[in-house]
C-alpha cells in the first residue's frame, strides 16, 4: 500500500486474517494491536485523498470474504461463550427465585 505519513498501513485483508487467528487463539495482546491498526485505517480512510481512497476501496473489496469468515468466527466464539456461561451456571446448582422472578441464590 502507499505510504501515509511515517508508516505504511497494513493491508485490511491481512488485518482481518490476523484478527481471526488472534481471536481463535485468544491472543488478547495481538487483538489489541489489531484494534489500534483498525483505528489507524479508519482515520486514514477519513483523511485520505482520492488515490488513497481508491486503494482502501480496493482493499475492502479484496477483504470481503475474509471479513465474512471473521464475522463467522466472532459468531461461533459468542456461541461458545454462551455455552460456557450456561455450563458454569449449571455447575452452581439450581437457582432460587424471588417473587419478581429474579435469581436470589444458587443452591449447590
Amino acid at each position: 500500500m502507499q505510504q501515509t505519513g511515517k508508516q505504511s498501513d497494513p493491508e485490511l485483508r491481512l488485518v482481518v486474517r490476523e484478527a481471526s487467528h488472534a481471536l481463535a487463539t485468544l491472543d488478547a495482546d495481538r487483538l489489541e494491536e489489531l484494534a489500534l491498526s483498525c483505528q489507524a485505517l479508519s482515520r486514514n480512510f477519513i483523511c485520505a485523498v482520492s488515490a488513497q481512497s481508491a486503494e482502501l476501496t480496493r482493499q475492502a473489496s479484496d477483504a470481503v470474504a475474509d471479513m465474512a469468515i471473521f464475522a463467522r468466527v466472532l459468531e461461533v466464539t459468542r456461541a461458545n461463550l454462551n455455552v460456557m456461561n450456561r455450563l458454569r451456571l449449571l455447575r452452581q446448582g439450581p437457582a432460587e427465585y424471588g417473587q419478581d422472578g429474579s435469581i436470589l441464590a444458587r443452591r449447590n
